[in-house]
């Protein structure tokens, strides 16, 4: 019977599409950690975030994707040939946009790898295991041996399987979250309030609401999403399959998001526990299905969440590099593998400097929404151009979707900044 399930599961994920690895690669440890600190300090009051930036990602892959089906071509390539701003104009624009999705990837990078390093040693401590040394060079040999590892893998090209057993492990904090879901729920009511947009008035809040768009409203899903779509093998005659799939992914990312939120506040908030400062504290929110069990789960899950996205993560530099030199993807390439290297050498910051890894990974978030405008900018333009996209051209409904997007990518962008001055 569990074999017929599994089976079933497994055939109705290869229907779903590119979108299963945009929600992969959109969920991860900034996400949970976005959201349990989110949850633990103000309950749901920042769920109308999470719904809004789910929203939006469905309008922005719908978009990059239908451009790629319609164009037979990938983001950047369009930029460099299609923008209004002339050959050199265009150009930069597409540079800018690249770069500036490498240094938001980086960023998130340094505070991932500082938090999965801390949570290996914490599963260390639990299972009686000691490390030798301070707990600050504990978690840099971990990082640099995790580090190592991975990069070993990639070289090699034996990563796929060794993330799609991590993947199976994510997969079980998700659902174990989603069952936590139904025994510390908060209110309907405080969901409703929570659904409704305001502004932060808290400290830390403008920090924290970029943070989790950061992580939600991810600029390269967006910017990768062609090369997904046209790998996929999909043409003009699957533009209503790709929209499905938006759609579908970005209604995933909420369901896990929300619940991930809304058990944080039902189990920590709403029973005015100590809000989420350290690893070890975001376990509680698992407590009430695991038991004495949450904290191997939820640092398991953590460690896989992090370990299958730390090399994607430093292999987007070079996916952006041939995307952007219009050279097919190949990760065996010289280039590809010295950007890959340059990217994990740059993940080693956060644990270098011994900062608190909850904090240190919602700060790095914040760098992706500062790419937010330019990547919704360059795609009003491209799938608006007549020339370029005929009768497929974005009609009224897509077009207010993506200035909506526009507008809430230039505001989270702000309360950014102000989070980063109030400190």
């Amino acid at each position: 019977m569990l074999r017929k399930v599994l089976t079933l599961l497994f055939k109705i994920l290869l229907i779903v599409g590119p979108g299963l690895f945009c929600v992969g690669y959109t969920i991860g440890t900034g996400s949970v950690t976005s959201m349990i600190v989110s949850g633990s300090k103000y309950g749901t009051t920042f769920l109308w975030v999470v719904a809004l930036s789910c929203i939006f990602s469905a309008v922005l892959m719908e978009a990059y994707g239908r451009l790629a089906l319609v164009t037979g071509k990938t983001a950047l390539t369009n930029m460099k040939h299609e923008l209004p701003f002339g050959r050199r104009g265009s150009v930069l624009f597409a540079f800018v946009t690249m770069i500036m999705v490498i240094a938001g990837q980086w960023s998130c990078l340094s505070g991932l790898v500082g938090l999965t390093s801390h949570s290996v040693c914490e599963i260390c401590r639990l299972v009686g295991l000691p490390l030798p040394g301070s707990v600050f060079w504990q978690v840099i040999v971990v990082a640099v041996f995790a580090l190592a590892v991975l990069y070993f893998l990639f070289w090699f090209g034996n990563y796929s399987r060794f993330e799609t057993m991590l993947v199976v492990l994510v997969t079980i904090l998700g659902l174990s979250f989603i069952a936590s879901l139904f025994l510390v729920s908060p209110t309907a009511g405080a969901v409703a309030q929570g659904l409704v947009p305001r502004l932060p008035n808290v400290p830390g809040g403008s920090l924290l609401i970029a943070a989790m768009v950061g992580t939600t409203l991810a600029a390269p899903t967006f910017v990768v999403r062609p090369i997904l779509v046209l790998s996929k093998g999909w043409s003009k005659s699957d533009l209503k399959v790709q929209r499905r799939d938006a759609i579908f992914s970005a209604l995933v990312m909420f369901i896990i998001s929300g619940s991930i939120m809304c058990v944080a506040a039902g189990a920590i908030y709403d029973r005015g526990g100590k809000p989420v400062e350290s690893v070890m504290d975001m376990v509680e929110t698992l407590r009430p299905i695991a038991g004495s069990g949450a904290s191997l789960l939820f640092l398991f899950g953590m460690i896989s969440a992090g370990l299958s996205s730390i090399l994607p993560i430093a292999m987007v530099a070079g996916f952006m590099k041939h995307d952007f030199e219009e050279r097919p993807i190949d990760v065996q390439a010289k280039d590809f593998r010295v950007l890959a290297a340059v990217a994990c050498l740059f993940g080693l910051i956060v644990p270098v400097l011994g900062t608190n890894p909850v904090v240190a990974q919602v700060v790095t978030q914040v760098a992706q929404v500062f790419v937010l405008p330019l990547v919704i900018g360059g795609i009003i333009l491209l799938v608006n151009k007549k020339s370029l996209m005929g009768d497929h051209k974005a009609g009224l409904f897509l077009n207010c979707g993506l200035l909506l997007s526009f507008a809430f990518s230039l505001v989270m962008s702000w309360q950014a900044v102000a989070g980063l001055i109030q400190g």
